[in-house]
């Protein structure tokens, strides 16, 4: 007790007096690892001890109960009478979030908080998150400054020298950390339940910056509104801006197609194909353009449009022998026409170019198809 109650006033002093860089103490290394989930920043920094004393000696099996005590207990040092474990050596474990957040299904909002660990014999262990986070470890421990208390199951685990924080089950709204050490690991669950509306909250406002000033980034933000099925109604003013926003804007097939997909989104099939019948007889339609839109019509079941496309490319590309003629296939063969559907194989096949070789045997299994049925 004595060796810590002098290295805590070294370390008050030095912080008083300005300080120089010193090796850690007992070589508890300094460490941080962070994880986002979505736009979410998650960082865990702390300084990490090992099983293995200065001296050498093995603390396997000395650690929980021992080293670290169960439950809260007083460190005899500091105002504390009552503290759980610092979840790690030397001054405070802190988790800092850069948005609200749920961990182990509970709100916590976003900041730094103080990490500490009640470790149990028996039964879960409890995490605590303390608004206080820049204390030397848990001398100063008040339950007062808890922000909020979890209680999660620790497991077995293979053994850790060091002790160490991570990330796992990372999917694109949640992730799980974890503590592990010497043969224990505790895992807590983050969760970002609204994590789609805070790119769209960020979007917005990189909209307002130098990324406004390109029509791509206001396409983007209107497909992935789409595609999100969030907030369409300022999805189609993204789509306008991206055709029209003065000295911004910029018609052709992409931005058109764009407007019109997020009509469709809205249920304003009529309005969107309107858009999107000038978006294929815009200068900037290529041949792939159309091919691509037919095919995904294909993809949604609507045949028949879908061969109304593909004729129509062929129509606006009569220079065309290749692409033409595989989407009138398709889109012969989708709407039962076989005869049309082989013909127009034919025709494409015959007219293979270069580097569509290597996709050869796929058409000509899907005219033998065709032949035989």
């Amino acid at each position: 007790m004595k060796k810590i109650v002098i290295s805590l006033l070294v370390a008050c002093a030095t912080r008083a007096t300005g300080q120089i860089t010193t090796p850690p103490d007992a070589d508890n290394e300094k460490a941080r690892v962070s994880q986002w989930i979505g736009p979410v920043e998650v960082t865990i920094t702390y300084n990490s001890p090992n099983v293995h004393a200065d001296d050498g000696t093995d603390r396997t099996g000395h650690i929980w109960g021992e080293l670290v005590p169960y439950g809260f207990t007083d460190p005899g040092f500091g105002t504390a009478k009552s503290a759980p474990w610092r979840a790690g050596a030397n001054e405070n474990t802190t988790v800092y979030f850069s948005h609200d957040v749920k961990v182990e299904g509970k709100d916590l909002k976003a900041g730094t908080y103080g990490f500490f660990i009640s470790v149990e014999k028996e039964g879960p262990w409890t995490i605590v998150f303390s608004k206080s986070n820049k204390s030397w470890g848990h001398f100063f421990y008040d339950a007062k400054d808890d922000a909020l208390r979890v209680q999660v199951n620790a497991k077995d685990a293979e053994y850790t020298e060091w002790l160490t924080y991570g990330f796992e089950n990372r999917l694109p709204n949640t992730a799980t950390a974890f503590m592990q050490w010497e043969k224990k690991k505790l895992p807590f669950k983050i969760e970002v339940p609204n994590v789609n509306e805070i790119y769209f909250a960020e979007i917005k406002e990189d909209l307002r910056s130098a990324a406004g000033f390109d029509y791509r980034n206001w396409q983007s933000a209107a497909q992935l509104c789409v595609n999100y099925k969030m907030h369409l109604d300022e999805a189609l003013a993204f789509a306008e801006s991206a055709i029209s926003l003065k000295f911004v804007g910029v018609e052709d097939f992409q931005t058109l197609k764009t407007k019109a997909t997020v009509l469709e989104a809205m249920g304003k099939n009529d309005e969107a194909g309107k858009v999107m019948d000038k978006a294929i007889k815009h200068e900037t339609a290529g041949v792939s353009d159309v091919h691509v839109y037919g095919k995904q019509l294909l993809k949604e079941g609507k045949s028949q449009r879908a061969l109304e496309i593909f004729k129509l490319n062929r129509q606006l590309h009569p220079d065309d022998k290749f692409m033409t003629f595989v989407g009138l296939a398709r889109g012969y063969a989708a709407n039962n026409d076989k005869k049309n559907a082989i013909k127009n194989w034919e025709i494409a096949i015959k007219n293979l170019p270069e580097d569509q070789k290597t996709f050869l045997p796929q058409y000509e299994a899907e005219l033998k198809k065709l032949k035989d049925s």
